[in-house]
C-alpha cells in the first residue's frame, strides 16, 4: 500500500480542477458552514467525552435547534441533505425509503445515536431508519466524518451521527407549534421543559401528516396520492443526586404510515414504521480528575408492510456501556467497555425467524493539547459472537500553525459484520467477511468570531463490501448475498460561513469520486459534485434566507451504462420573524423554480412546495 501522503498527492491530482473551481467560487461569496456552531462549544461525537469543537481534530459538522428552527416544514433527511459530505436518496416523498450516504459511503456505513442510544436495523442491509425519525422532537445534531470503529466499533466505516434531543433548563418553558404546506402537509407539535431543584425534564410530542403525491413515475402501479401519517413522543428527564451523581432517562417513540407503490402494483401499498428507544445513565465524578459514565439502552425498530405483499421484520438493539475518563496533565485518558446485543425477527430467515448476535468491545483513548499541538489516539478490540477478535484504531494531529489556522492529519479504521439479514435470510450467505476500511485525511481550518472556511481531503479505503448480486452467490436465489466490492471514497469538501454586516453567507461544496474498485464504477446514487450554498439577512425584524442545492448527475445501478440521473439545481427562500411577544411565523418555499428531478429511476420527487408555521415559545 502506498504511503498517506502519496495517496492524498493521489487523490488531490484527480481532484485538482474541482477543488480550485469550489474556491472561485467560495472566494466570490467573499468567505466561504453555517452548520458548524461556536467553536467554543461542546462536542461528544468525536470521543464520546467532551471536547472544545476548537480542540477536536475529526470532520466534524454541528447543527443547533435555531438552525433546525429555520428549516421548519423539512423531514430530517431533508436537513441532512444540506450538510457537508451528505447525500440521500429516496424512494418517493418524505416518509418512504431514505438512504443517506456519508461521503458516498451506503448508509449501513454510518453509525446513528440518538441520546447515547444506538440506532440500526439488522433487515436488509441494514442502517438506521431515517424516515423514522421526527425532527421535531431533536435539539442538536453532530455529524462526525470518517471511520470511527476505534470508539465506537461496528458499523462506523465512514461516519458517525449523534442526534439530541432537548435537555430541560431553569424555570419551566411551554411550546406549541402548527404548519401547513403543499400537498395537504400539516403538523403539530408541543412540549414542556424545564428544571426544578434537582430535577429536570423535557417532554414532546409531534403529529405529521401529508396527502403526498403519486410517488412512481413510471410503468403500471397505483395511480394514488402516496401520502404518510408519523406520530412522535419523547421524554428526557434528569436527576441531580448529589454533587457528584446524577441519572438521566430518555425516552423516544415514533411511528409512521407511508404509502408507496410496488412494481406492477395496483393495490394501496402500505409501509408501516416503529421506532422506539430508551436509555439509563448514571454519571459519577468522583474526583475533579475522574469521572465515570454508565449507561443501559434499547432500541427497536419494525417494518411492516401491507398490500401486494405482506413482510414484517424486528431489530431490537441492547447496548451497555461503561466509561471511565481520567485527567493527566495536559490529557485525557479514557477506557471504555462495551456490549451489544443484536436480535431480528423476520419472515424471510432461514429455518427460524430469529437470529441473535453479540459483540464485545474495550477502547482505550488519550487526547491532549500541548501549546500549538494537539493529539488523539484510539485503539478498540471488539469480540463478535460469530467472528471473533476485530481490532481498529485511530490516530489524529492538529496543529495551530498561526492565529486562526489549524492544520490536521488522521488516520483511523473500521469495520462492519454483516447484518442478520444478509446472512441467513433466504438470499443470505452466513459465510459473509466483516466490511472493512482505512481512512486517511488532511484538513485545514480557519475562523475568526464566528466566521471559518476549512478544507478537507479524504481517502477512505473499503474492502469485502456485501453487495446484493445477481447471478453470483451460493443462496440459490436468483440474486444473493456477496461479498465482491471494493471501493474506494476519495473526495475534498470544503465548507464554510461568512458574515458582512447584516449578511451571513454559507456555503459547503463536495468534490468525490465514490467508486466500485472492482468495475471502476461510480457507485449508484452518487454524484460526483454536489453543493449548498445561501444567504441569510437581517431586514426590520425579518431573517431571510436564500439557498441553492445543486448536485451533479449520477448512475441509478451498479452499471454506469443502465439508466443515468440527471443532475439539478434547486433555489429554496425562507422567512422568518417574532410577530408578537411569544409567537414565531416562519414561511417557506422550496424548489422555487418547480424543477423536475430524480433521485431514483421512476421515483417522482416534490415539486414547488410552500410551508407556512407559527409557534408559541414564552420567553
Amino acid at each position: 500500500m502506498s504511503s498517506f501522503s502519496q495517496q492524498c498527492a493521489g487523490a488531490a491530482s484527480s481532484l485538482a480542477a474541482h477543488a480550485a473551481s469550489v474556491a472561485v467560487g467560495l472566494t466570490a461569496l467573499a468567505a466561504a458552514t453555517v452548520h458548524a456552531a461556536n467553536l467554543d462549544d461542546v462536542v461528544v461525537s468525536a470521543t464520546r467525552s467532551e471536547q472544545r469543537l476548537a480542540d477536536v481534530v475529526a470532520d466534524i459538522t454541528v447543527v443547533d435547534r435555531d438552525q433546525l428552527d429555520q428549516q421548519a416544514g423539512r423531514s430530517l433527511e431533508d436537513v441532512m441533505a444540506k450538510l457537508p459530505g451528505v447525500q440521500i436518496t429516496r424512494n418517493g416523498g418524505p416518509g418512504s425509503d431514505t438512504s443517506l450516504y456519508l461521503r458516498g459511503a451506503s448508509k449501513q456505513h454510518t453509525a446513528v445515536y440518538i441520546d447515547g442510544i444506538r440506532v440500526d436495523g439488522q433487515n436488509g442491509s441494514g442502517g438506521a431508519q431515517w424516515e423514522s425519525l421526527p425532527v421535531d422532537l431533536i435539539d442538536r445534531i453532530e455529524v462526525l466524518r470518517g471511520a470511527a470503529g476505534a470508539v465506537y466499533g461496528s458499523d462506523a466505516l465512514a461516519g458517525v451521527v449523534q442526534i439530541f434531543t432537548k435537555r430541560g433548563e431553569d424555570g419551566v418553558h411551554p411550546f406549541i407549534g402548527v404548519g401547513a404546506g403543499t400537498y395537504g402537509s400539516s403538523k403539530g407539535e408541543a412540549g414542556l421543559s424545564g428544571a426544578h431543584g434537582a430535577v429536570d425534564y423535557a417532554l414532546g410530542v409531534s403529529y405529521a401528516t401529508s396527502k403526498g403525491f403519486d410517488s412512481k413515475t413510471n410503468g403500471v402501479h397505483n395511480e394514488d396520492r402516496d401520502g404518510y401519517t408519523r406520530k412522535s413522543a419523547n421524554a428526557r428527564v434528569g436527576l441531580q443526586l448529589s454533587k457528584v451523581h446524577r441519572l438521566d432517562l430518555t425516552a423516544l417513540t415514533s411511528k409512521s404510515d407511508a404509502g408507496y407503490d410496488a412494481t406492477k402494483s395496483i393495490q394501496d401499498d402500505r409501509a408501516i414504521r416503529e421506532f422506539d428507544a430508551y436509555g439509563l445513565t448514571w454519571a459519577a465524578q468522583w474526583t475533579e480528575g475522574y469521572r465515570t459514565r454508565l449507561s443501559v439502552s434499547e432500541s427497536t425498530n419494525r417494518y411492516q408492510t401491507t398490500g401486494t405483499s405482506l413482510y414484517e421484520a424486528e431489530t431490537r438493539l441492547r447496548t451497555l456501556l461503561l466509561q471511565n475518563e481520567w485527567k493527566l496533565g495536559q490529557g485525557t485518558l479514557s477506557l471504555a467497555l462495551e456490549r451489544r446485543e443484536d436480535a431480528l425477527e423476520n419472515t424471510g430467515l432461514k429455518n427460524t425467524n430469529r437470529k441473535e448476535r453479540d459483540q464485545t468491545g474495550i477502547a482505550v483513548g488519550y487526547g491532549a493539547k500541548y501549546g500549538n499541538h494537539t493529539v488523539q489516539l484510539n485503539a478498540r478490540s471488539d469480540d463478535d459472537s460469530d467472528f471473533g477478535r476485530k481490532n481498529t484504531g485511530g490516530i489524529g494531529y492538529g496543529w495551530d500553525f498561526a492565529p486562526q489556522w489549524r492544520a490536521t492529519a488522521s488516520a483511523s479504521t473500521g469495520f462492519r459484520v454483516p447484518s442478520l439479514y444478509q446472512r441467513f435470510s433466504a438470499y443470505g450467505d452466513s459465510t459473509l467477511a466483516p466490511e472493512e476500511s482505512l481512512n486517511k485525511e488532511i484538513g485545514l481550518r480557519w475562523a475568526q468570531q464566528g466566521n471559518h472556511l476549512g478544507i478537507t481531503l479524504y481517502h477512505n479505503k473499503l474492502k469485502n463490501l456485501v453487495s446484493y448480486q445477481k447471478g453470483l452467490g451460493s443462496c440459490g436465489m436468483p440474486s444473493c448475498y456477496v461479498n465482491v466490492d471494493r471501493a474506494l471514497l476519495q473526495g475534498i469538501t470544503i465548507a464554510g460561513a461568512y458574515r458582512t454586516g447584516m449578511l451571513k453567507w454559507y456555503g459547503s461544496v463536495d468534490f468525490q469520486n465514490p467508486k466500485n474498485e472492482e468495475t471502476g464504477k461510480l457507485l449508484e446514487r452518487r454524484s460526483r459534485r454536489f453543493a449548498t450554498l445561501g444567504v441569510d439577512a437581517a431586514v426590520q425584524g425579518w431573517t431571510l434566507g436564500a439557498e441553492m442545492q445543486a448536485a451533479s448527475r449520477r448512475y441509478n445501478g451498479k452499471d454506469d451504462k443502465v439508466m443515468t440521473l440527471a443532475g439539478y439545481t434547486l433555489f429554496n427562500l425562507s422567512a422568518s420573524r417574532q410577530i408578537a411577544r411569544d409567537f414565531t411565523l416562519t414561511a417557506r418555499v422550496d424548489n422555487l423554480m418547480d424543477k423536475d428531478y430524480t433521485l431514483a429511476q421512476d421515483y417522482a420527487t416534490p415539486g414547488r412546495t410552500f410551508w407556512v408555521g407559527l409557534k408559541w415559545m414564552p420567553h
